[in-house]
């Protein structure tokens, strides 16, 4: 023990805890996929929330159902509720079977939501769904994007960045 710092004692004495896992390392699942959103808008925050689902709505998920193309999040009387995701209904359900459209509500934390009232109050800001996935817990979660819709120029500059990104890649392939 002698010359030994004081911690030096291995990895149980570490001032910090383990590393966490960002949300993306930790989809496991991907269901539905709205791919046009980062097209549309310029995203700014991430967020990971769960959502409250009915069984037959958790079966159509597992079975890869499930668009959320037009849907997008809206706070409402300190909820957060998906709005206009379709998940149809499950094929062997009875008739105790689920709305497609119906609004669900999103699981997030009071200061979250008080942060997303704040910046689409005053910043005109809009809650857009990137993903419905399951987590490594086999857990339903929606990953909620806090974005700002793009001008039509804003777009047009995105799609001649990515063309020449494109372009420069081919070219170096080539030369390479």
């Amino acid at each position: 023990m002698r010359g030994c710092a004081p911690f030096d004692k291995g990895p149980s004495r570490l001032p910090y805890g383990p590393p966490q896992l960002s949300a993306a390392l930790t989809k496991v699942k991907v269901v539905a996929e709205n791919r046009r959103a980062r097209y549309e808008y310029a995203i700014d925050d991430v967020f990971e929330a769960g959502i409250v689902l009915q069984g037959t709505e958790v079966k159509a998920l597992r079975a890869g159902e499930g668009s959320i193309a037009d849907s997008y999040a809206e706070v409402r009387g300190g909820e957060v509720w998906l709005v206009n995701a379709n998940i149809p209904e499950f094929s062997h359900g009875n008739r105790f079977n689920h709305e497609p459209k119906r609004p669900r509500k999103l699981l997030l934390k009071a200061r979250e939501i008080s942060k997303f009232h704040g910046a689409i109050a005053r910043k005109g800001m809009t809650l857009v769904p990137l993903s419905i996935f399951f987590n490594d817990r086999n857990r339903a979660k929606v990953e909620l994007a806090l974005a700002k819709g793009k001008q039509l120029h804003d777009k047009r500059a995105a799609t001649k960045e990515r063309e020449w990104q494109r372009d420069k890649a081919r070219l170096m392939r080539d030369k390479g």
